[in-house]
């Protein structure tokens, strides 16, 4: 990547349309590195139009890997982003948790693979350094070598493998691999049906003994602000919201970030997300998302 020349006049048509279908061309990546560093769909949109801007207006005959440079150029960013980002969240009121992007077209996102995507590896991942959590990114989901990383994060290949090393630790010691997906659809609809009609026994059954309640308000009324943590305590909040919440209530199935959740709808407008992560002795993560400005693209 070449830095010479940021901010030059635009270039010829014919230049153009050819920078427009390279740009084009790999933009579900450079969106799927954004969301994967960011964990929000509209701060990923954004981040990537600033990428195309700075593009149109390189000196691009300096660059020899269009793609390279786009993707360099949209991980440096990303890191910059999430730094005031993660200031930005110290404010948040409740639990803050990723922003749903529909999986439903695009499961990978512009990936090689669809690592890096879940709910619960987007929440462990806000633990990681930013430098770790772009070096994961790049190595697990997008299948980069090791000195290409270097290349866009300016290091060396030996202090990338540090990176990429400490970060699958602390992924793989914070929690055990997810189920499959069907499985994960499975556990979800049972516990639905489980939640509905205040299961206790039902719901302990499903749970880990140290299952999580999350709930992602940003302070809206009647929602949770603490985490609940514990299968007996989960199961009865479940219980004692059974006898109201549901009412009015319908569900429709969607996927977002890899996984199935369910759209709660009351009175034919969206209430919000919910959707559970499991591993294979259980579910250890209730999710729900019902921050609206974050459920924007949720379909009704």
């Amino acid at each position: 990547m070449t830095d010479s020349g940021m901010g030059t006049e635009l270039g010829d048509v014919a230049s153009l349309d050819a920078a427009t279908a390279a740009f084009t061309r790999v933009r579900p990546r450079l969106f799927g590195i954004a969301y994967r560093m960011l964990s929000s769909v509209a701060e990923a949109e954004d981040l990537v139009q600033e990428v195309w801007l700075r593009w149109q207006t390189y000196d691009r005959s300096t660059v020899t890997n269009p793609e390279a440079f786009l993707a360099t150029t949209t991980t440096r960013l990303a890191i910059n982003v999430l730094q005031s980002a993660r200031k930005r969240r110290e404010t948040y009121i409740g639990p803050w948790l990723p922003e749903p992007v529909d999986t439903g077209a695009d499961p990978y996102l512009g990936a090689e693979r669809g690592e890096a995507l879940e709910f619960a590896t987007l929440l462990l991942m806000e633990k990681l350094t930013p430098g770790e959590r772009a070096a994961y990114v790049l190595r697990e989901a997008f299948d980069y070598s090791y000195a290409q990383i270097a290349d866009i994060l300016s290091s060396t290949e030996a202090a990338v493998r540090q990176l990429v090393s400490r970060a699958r630790k602390h992924l793989k010691g914070e929690r055990h691999a997810s189920v499959p997906a069907a499985e994960q659809r499975e556990l979800l609809t049972t516990f639905l049906a489980a939640a509905r009609s205040g299961d206790l026994a039902e719901l302990e059954r499903l749970f880990t003994p140290d299952v999580t309640n999350l709930s992602d308000g940003n302070g809206r009324k009647g929602v949770a602000r603490r985490p609940l943590v514990g299968s007996a305590r989960v199961a009865k909040f479940l219980q004692a919201i059974s006898s109201w919440f549901w009412d009015d209530v319908d569900v429709r199935w969607v996927q977002a970030n890899g996984q199935t959740s369910a759209v709660l709808r009351q009175n034919g407008s969206v209430y919000g997300l919910l959707t559970v992560s499991a591993t294979s002795e259980g579910i250890d993560q209730v999710l729900w998302l019902v921050n609206a400005e974050k459920n924007k693209a949720v379909p009704a």
